[in-house]
């Protein structure tokens, strides 16, 4: 199977509101894939859409191979979810929760007690089975949520922000083991605002207003995004120059950040020029998910949105 997610002009509207506006997904098994974009940009409802909890308004798709409208029980089997919100009992020890969350995949006895060890193993709960989940760190809290999640050992598995109010070595640990099933050929699909989580993903779908703006490597969509090369300009008015910078020969975008600016520059155009013209030296610097994020949302302002974007 070439590849694990498709969906073709998937959209979703709440009555005059569209929520995910003809997006077209291509993911392959072993990808782990970042929705990345900022709150209320569509994430969260393609996912839900993906995992059968909702309808699309239009549209079609597929989850290895079974149809997205009309083998939706068929999906679900295969699937793990973790909600931004995951259930976890806070009374009940990590064994209970663990099998708990088996009795609802109806593992069988002997499948269920191999899954709970591993997963126990998986998350670094060794030692803490008997701890009642009330009693837990944070992060600990996540690690177990996604081992109850996946506990049914899913081919694809989405996750909703399940980093949100854990700390950055927590939110390491989480990363660890997402990999580790990445590596086992499953498709891992994670919702997030945090650039950073996303750099560490193979694949990263960029949404904003419900719109799909780009699918590609990170490496590609910054070279793909923003060919050139980009300075780094220290400024005490940065808002002040901002739109004079963006009018000189040579500049193709600008964008501010605190109190720099990113200023991409065509292939073979000299920076002297910024020096002359701010009276500061530019610094060539790397691009940024965020730069890419911001020529992106800044180019499809001004077009008719193209619903096929970037891709691999």
């Amino acid at each position: 199977m070439e590849y694990s997610i498709v969906t073709n002009n998937l959209s979703k509207k709440f009555g005059s509101f569209t929520a995910v506006d003809s997006i077209n997904l291509r993911i392959k098994p072993g990808d782990i894939c970042a929705f990345l974009g900022p709150n209320g940009a569509g994430k969260t409802t393609a996912i839900r859409i993906l995992c059968g909890i909702l309808k699309p308004s239009s549209g079609n798709g597929s989850i290895l191979g079974y149809d997205l409208l009309r083998q939706g029980e068929k999906i679900k089997e295969k699937l793990g979810y973790m909600s931004q919100k995951f259930s976890l009992y806070h009374d009940l020890t990590v064994r209970e929760n663990l099998d708990f969350y088996a009795g609802i995949y109806r593992l069988s006895s002997k499948r269920r007690q191999q899954r709970i060890e591993e997963m126990i193993s998986l998350a670094g709960l060794a030692g803490r089975e008997d701890q009642l989940v009330a009693n837990l760190s944070q992060g600990f809290k996540q690690r177990l949520a996604l081992s109850c999640a996946i506990i049914s050992d899913p081919q694809v598995i989405f996750l909703d922000e399940p980093t949100s109010g854990v700390s950055p070595a927590a939110r390491r640990s989480f990363f660890n083991i997402i990999q580790e099933q990445a590596n086992q050929g499953k498709t891992i699909i994670i919702s997030t605002h945090f650039m950073d989580e996303a750099e560490r993903c193979g694949q990263i779908a960029f949404f904003n207003q419900g719109r799909l703006l780009a699918l590609n490597h990170p490496e590609q969509l910054k070279k793909g995004i923003l060919p050139g090369r980009l300075y780094r300009l220290e400024a005490e008015d940065p808002i002040g120059i901002l739109d004079r910078l963006s009018q000189l020969p040579g500049v193709k975008e600008v964008s501010l950040h605190g109190r720099s600016l990113h200023i991409l520059l065509e292939t073979g155009q000299p920076a002297e020029c910024l020096k002359e013209w701010a009276g500061a030296e530019a610094e060539l610097i790397e691009p940024t998910l965020e730069d890419v994020f911001l020529a992106l949302a800044k180019k499809k302002e001004g077009e008719n949105y193209d619903s096929n974007p970037i891709s691999n």
